[in-house]
């Protein structure tokens, strides 16, 4: 893939002579920061780790596992990258089915849902740049989900997810 000339780096932040230790490594066999009965998530990197950049995170989903209606963000893309068994991905147009090494890019504004359709567990790796802190999100879904529709609603925009369901004419 060729990059026009009017796509150049983007200016340095770091302005040192000999670079920094300050790799974070996270093994594998960490237990997840988040777990429920259908499933786990792994905070690989938060936007606070990574000081805003991206925030990415390994999820996994149990079998026949829904995932969220179709909604976008105002601030934040969003991609997918499978890496084990099946995940059904809205991409905006149409229901697409994602196997191993799948990948989906969702630019900011883009409409998209995912869930687990199959009989099988599945897991993916989810980044959002810039990070953002997601971890709240995950973490109080299902306690604001039984608050009431305005509410959940209240709680999805602060946390730049604007679902289709929230502002179709007629939904509270």
């Amino acid at each position: 893939m060729s990059y026009p000339e009017d796509f150049p780096y983007p200016e340095p932040r770091y302005h040192g002579t000999r670079g920094e230790v300050n790799a974070v490594f996270r093994p594998a066999d960490t237990p997840p920061d988040l777990s429920s009965p259908g499933g786990a998530t792994h905070y690989l990197a938060t936007g606070a780790s990574t000081g805003g950049e991206f925030g990415l995170y390994k999820v996994e989903m149990g079998p026949r596992a829904g995932g969220p209606a179709t909604h976008f963000h105002k601030a934040m893309s969003e991609s997918f990258y499978v890496l084990s068994g099946e995940l059904e991905l809205f991409n905006g147009e149409k229901w697409v089915t994602g196997r191993e090494g799948d990948f989906l890019y969702v630019p900011v504004g883009g409409l998209h849902a995912f869930k687990n359709a199959s009989d099988e567990p599945t897991s993916m790796l989810l980044l959002f740049s810039p990070g953002a802190p997601r971890e709240e999100y995950f973490e109080r879904l299902a306690e604001m989900s039984q608050r009431g529709a305005e509410e959940l609603k209240q709680f999805r925009v602060r946390h730049d997810s604007y679902f289709v369901e929230d502002f179709e004419p007629g939904a509270e």
